[in-house]
């Protein structure tokens, strides 16, 4: 059975013509809403990997940085620096001076 285009009407013709771009638009607007939400999630799943980063390295720096300070202030002096006396600006304490 061959079927002749000729014999369908202009307004039917039109109309499924208006479903079929209808259909083509809805499809691209969902192609671009999918690649709107992998970009998001991509980028949010980069920010949480480049937060979780910087925040692990304060983290190590200020863990370190104490440690530093505990052993400093647990280490003692070698006692040949404990007798010399601190060197003097004259009668003013040692501190330091602006011009005024």
């Amino acid at each position: 059975m061959q079927f002749d285009l000729s014999s369908v009407e202009t307004a039917t013709m039109v109309f499924v013509g208006t479903l079929v771009f209808a259909l083509v638009i809805v499809l691209f607007i969902a192609a671009a809403a999918f690649v709107a939400l992998v970009l998001l999630g991509v980028g949010r799943l980069a920010w949480f990997i480049v937060a979780g980063t910087l925040l692990a390295l304060v983290h190590g720096i200020n863990h370190a940085w104490d440690r530093v300070l505990h052993h400093t202030a647990a280490s003692e002096l070698p006692a040949d620096l404990t007798g010399q006396p601190s060197p003097s600006t004259g009668s003013y304490p040692r501190v330091a001076l602006r011009d005024s």
